[in-house]
């Protein structure tokens, strides 16, 4: 049965369990992101676990579950899965949102249409006008008497997912990167849309930033261990580059973690166990070749990403085997840059390392593959002295990957 539910209208669904689509025709000056928030009777989040979007794409307990978008032709289609027989306690409401994060406002997108989907339902939700909003409020799941009821919103508001965090009682922090940092800033710096901050947990050995920064950011960027992550638009191809100062030789690799939880490793040499790999996809995390000993004043070695969405997160590692005779980062000044070939590119020093030369493995960051852009957050980890066991990927209870330092297999003797 097909219904239609006016703006301000309510209707009872004959289910708790379904599934939210909201399309619009594909533009390259829009971005639409899609956020839920859990809230009580006072309208508010109860804190970090209320707000499910793409970095967290679910609740707890089930009760709300952002899939990733998907493109068909003309059109995008966001999905958010709901089953309100799993509401945690104090909360009796979903709210669905919409922002458009390239701030060019939702009179811009074409074709807007959402549709909540039960078994025997298809409800159609009639969307409003609008102009300079970046953000909107377009429907609400809640239930009242033992019954899962929508109501039909479509307000707007002018500020974005701050405006719909404060509004849903979100704390936001201001997450501009440093401008210390940037040695080229974006020409409409009003373009940058600040973004709820999440807490993390750091779990064994990955100290990753206490919140997770939802700004896109163009231009020459920098960042440190413990400053917030940052998104850059993930283009066709992106290189990770590895460099530092001559007088060692370095070996890079790349640890991929995929959507089944699979651990590959892109290396041009061995471990226990895992053979020497240097193209993993079809070229999907490609090692572009070993450099060796030279006598240029820098030394550089790149991995090639042209990300698929069943690589979750790429890791890439900076070693230097026993057999060199030094590990120290810090003399030998290694950092890695991030670099769309669109403008972008991001890059993280080796600040915080010693000239300790029993120190063999060096991971300056990891990547986050996201529908909506390439997180990027520095966590600059080091190994215990002596080892030469690499490191290991598992997924984070956070939904994040996680890096565990010296659990992965042992080099090969180089």
């Amino acid at each position: 049965m097909n219904q239609f539910l006016q703006m301000g209208a309510n209707a009872t669904l004959d289910a708790s369990k379904g599934h939210i689509t909201i399309s619009h025709e594909v533009s390259a000056s829009i971005d639409i992101s899609l956020t839920a928030f859990l809230l009580t009777d006072a309208d508010k989040v109860q804190g970090d676990s209320g707000i499910i979007f793409y970095n967290q794409p679910t609740s707890a307990t089930g009760v709300a579950t952002l899939l990733p978008s998907e493109t068909t032709g003309d059109t995008k289609v966001h999905k958010l899965n709901f089953d309100m027989d799993k509401v945690p306690a104090g909360i009796t409401k979903i709210a669905v949102t919409l922002t458009e994060d390239n701030s060019t406002g939702f009179a811009n997108v074409k074709n807007l249409q959402a549709e909540i989907h039960t078994d025997n339902t298809n409800i159609q939700l009639t969307p409003s006008t609008f102009t300079s909003e970046n953000g909107i409020i377009v429907l609400e799941l809640y239930l009242r008497n033992g019954q899962t009821k929508a109501k039909s919103i479509w307000r707007g508001f002018n500020s974005g997912l701050d405006g719909l965090c404060q509004n849903y009682g979100v704390e936001v922090e201001a997450n501009e990167p440093d401008l210390s940092s940037v040695t080229e800033t974006m020409p409409n710096p009003t373009s940058q849309q600040s973004a709820t901050p999440l807490s993390v947990p750091a779990p064994n050995n990955q100290q990753l930033p206490s919140s997770i920064n939802l700004v896109k950011v163009t231009g020459k960027v920098n960042l440190d261990k413990g400053q917030k992550s940052v998104i850059i638009e993930k283009t066709p191809e992106i290189t990770a580059t590895v460099s530092w100062k001559t007088g060692t030789d370095y070996d890079i690799y790349a640890l991929v973690y995929t959507r089944n939880g699979e651990q590959i490793d892109v290396a041009m040499f061995g471990a226990e166990g895992v053979p020497p790999l240097r193209s993993f996809g079809n070229g999907t995390v490609e090692h572009m070749g070993d450099v060796g000993r030279s006598k240029n004043s820098e030394k550089t070695e790149i991995i090639k990403l042209r990300l698929r969405d069943d690589v979750l997160a790429v890791v890439p590692v900076v070693y230097s085997a026993q057999s060199n005779g030094t590990g120290s980062f810090y003399r030998y000044k290694v950092s890695m840059s991030i670099d769309n070939h669109k403008g972008t590119s991001v890059t993280i020093s080796a600040k915080n390392a010693n000239n300790n030369d029993q120190i063999y493995t060096c991971v300056p960051g990891i990547l986050h593959n996201t529908p909506d852009g390439v997180i990027i957050s520095p966590l600059e980890l080091y190994s215990r002295p002596d080892s030469e066991y690499r490191p290991m990927l598992r997924m984070g209870s956070s939904n994040m990957v996680e890096v565990i330092m010296d659990e992965g297999p042992l080099n090969d003797y180089k």
